[in-house]
């Protein structure tokens, strides 16, 4: 429970101040900088682009280096993207620092389960994997207060995260251990056509879920602001309803993936494109807007909390590729629809990108019956009792 909590405790800084805090800040950045809906959509997907590439250098670089300095490595950068986005004078330079912190974010996750490999039981990999995707919305939920009161004052809030970082990146030092004993993916049984299939669709429906909470990540505080006149401080109770729900996603995914996921899946997709039709219908409506934060918040987290136990599950022996697949899914996905939700609202307006994006959610949503089963499911190819033999613990 220690390291799973001071995992969360990374994740926080990485995903949730590095990474998601930016479409909290998207009204006083635009408006200071100058820049269209269609560029603050480009940027945004920056951070998602280069999480993926991170993403797959991680285990390597966790082998060779350890799981500490990989980590220490993703503070690093986490520190210096935030601080280069808190002197950002252009469009250039945040790109710049926003892309620096999606490398931290990619770096993060696959360090940590090289280290969790070393200490935590198998047994319990599921849960404090679980645990530790949760820290997200503790980031989300930390950044909230400098909004409400330092809502202009972005670039002081970037760099405290900063400093924040480099608290982070020092207590690595002593907690992650040094070098992991990751079993070589050389030694692992090869992956079977079943489990590729199951795979395949996983992360298919990660790319689909990350393309459709793309438009709630990045344009949410903007819709309210520039649709509902509401002030830029007060998009703050967004993210603390975004983060406060989140929480609950740890304990919502693990349930759902020891019971039908499919119908889990659907039903956290169908909260999720209510939020985004909700906020559209109501961005003035301060109380609807603070609460269709909460619902994508549960959904969001459980959502991304599914995706993660499912591929740690349909390959227990590879921690490096099981659960990072569906990572780099949802992140493609995200990087996709980060720019067109951008540009649907140049030319559409907040209102109907956000219902074409909801309407999205919705026809996923009836395709959940395909989503994979984890244990006993028997995909084309498999011989009898395969799926069930390859069941994660």
């Amino acid at each position: 429970m220690r390291f799973a909590l001071f995992g969360a405790g990374l994740i926080a800084i990485t995903y949730g101040l590095a990474r998601f805090a930016f479409g909290l800040f998207v009204p006083p950045i635009r408006a200071d900088l100058e820049l269209s809906a269609e560029v603050v959509g480009v940027i945004g997907a920056l951070p998602l682009l280069s999480f993926i590439p991170a993403s797959f250098a991680a285990p390597v670089l966790a082998r060779r280096m350890g799981a500490r300095y990989t980590a220490m490595l993703s503070g690093t950068l986490a520190a210096s993207g935030l601080l280069v986005i808190s002197l950002a004078p252009n469009g250039l330079s945040l790109g710049l620092g926003v892309f620096a912190c999606g490398v931290s974010t990619g770096l993060m996750m696959p360090a940590l389960s090289g280290a969790m490999q070393a200490v935590v039981d198998r047994s319990m990999h599921g849960r404090v994997s679980s645990i530790m995707n949760a820290g997200t919305s503790v980031g989300v939920v930390v950044a909230v207060p400098t909004v409400l009161f330092l809502a202009d004052a972005w670039r002081i809030t970037y760099g405290s995260f900063a400093v924040l970082a480099v608290v982070g990146l020092v207590a690595t030092w002593f907690v992650i251990p040094s070098v992991s004993r990751v079993t070589p993916s050389e030694a692992a049984p090869p992956i079977s056509r079943g489990q590729w299939w199951r795979l395949g669709r996983l992360s298919v429906f990660a790319f689909l879920m990350g393309f459709v909470s793309a438009a709630y990540w990045i344009f949410a505080p903007d819709l309210v602001v520039t649709l509902g006149d509401l002030s830029p401080g007060a998009t703050g109770w967004l993210w603390l309803a975004v983060g406060i729900a989140g929480l609950g996603g740890a304990a919502v995914a693990d349930l759902a993936d020891r019971n039908n996921p499919p119908i889990t899946q659907a039903l956290m997709l169908m909260m999720l494109s209510t939020s985004l039709a909700l906020l559209a219908a109501s961005p003035g409506n301060l109380f609807l807007a603070v609460f269709s934060a909460l619902v994508f918040g549960l959904a969001y987290m459980s959502l991304t909390g599914l995706y993660l136990m499912t591929g740690i599950r349909l390959l227990p022996g590879r921690l490096s590729m099981g659960p990072v697949l569906p990572f780099v899914a949802i992140s493609l996905g995200q990087a996709a629809g980060s720019p067109l939700v951008g540009v649907l609202i140049d030319r559409f307006g907040y209102d109907e990108g956000f219902a074409m994006f909801a309407a999205m959610g919705v026809v996923i949503a009836i395709l959940s019956p395909l989503y994979p089963q984890a244990v006993g499911e028997k995909a084309p190819g498999e011989a009898p009792g395969e799926a069930r033999g390859q069941a994660g613990p």
